[in-house]
């Protein structure tokens, strides 16, 4: 199949989401290659700890292209209405940065997605984090009628729960589990529209209305 044609079959690959220098792509097979690359030159700093567990983030470099790839094309593969991740390449700037996603279980009763983020570490501590949250919160309320979205974040990840909180997320709760076999914990987030701290910068979005359909929430 030609991108083309994957697209029709996956409109999620043909989303495209502009909000000034911000820029969320579908991730099409020939940006999983450059993310892949991206992922491999870190995510974190080397004394910071693991903000996930998540196989391919605790990958030996040389590994994390091909598990990357193998976790993206898997969300492909359980994509319906039922149970859907809209997984989307960050751009700052014409710059690939890193990757965004909203994950969803029932999102049809729930109106409730996940987020998820993660940039490479060149462009972290440029306030880019946020920007692309931003833009996918918004997005997630203007154009998916959502009603809440929820971000996870260990507590000792004090840059990604303090962008959430400057974002508008408010604590849920906190519950203990394990990382690497050592305890650790993990603070639940939540966002309403009402609360988002918004871009000045208006969406543009392409492919909308077949990735609505696609999810069920049109006819």
């Amino acid at each position: 199949m030609t991108s083309e044609s994957v697209g029709s079959v996956l409109p999620v690959l043909d989303l495209r989401i502009t909000a000034g220098p911000i820029e969320l792509h579908g991730i099409t097979d020939d940006l999983i290659g450059r993310l892949g690359e991206l992922a491999a030159k870190g995510t974190r700093a080397p004394d910071a700890p693991p903000f996930t567990t998540t196989p391919w983030t605790l990958a030996p470099p040389e590994d994390v292209p091909l598990m990357l790839a193998q976790a993206l094309w898997a969300r492909r593969s359980d994509f319906s209405p039922a149970k859907w991740t809209a997984s989307l390449a960050a751009f700052a700037d014409g710059q690939l940065a890193g990757f965004v996603s909203l994950m969803t279980r029932d999102y049809l009763v729930t109106r409730t997605a996940t987020t998820a983020s993660w940039l490479g570490v060149e462009f972290h501590g440029r306030g880019i984090g946020t920007a692309v949250r931003q833009v996918l919160c918004a997005f997630a309320f203007d154009h998916l009628d959502a009603e809440y979205l929820r971000s996870e974040a260990f507590a000792d990840n004090p840059a990604s729960l303090g962008a959430s909180r400057k974002l508008g997320f408010t604590e849920l709760a906190r519950e203990h589990v394990a990382r690497l076999g050592e305890p650790v914990t993990s603070v639940e987030l939540m966002l309403t529209s009402d609360r988002l701290v918004r871009s000045a910068h208006p969406l543009t979005v392409t492919g909308l209305d077949a990735f609505r359909r696609s999810i069920a929430l049109d006819a």
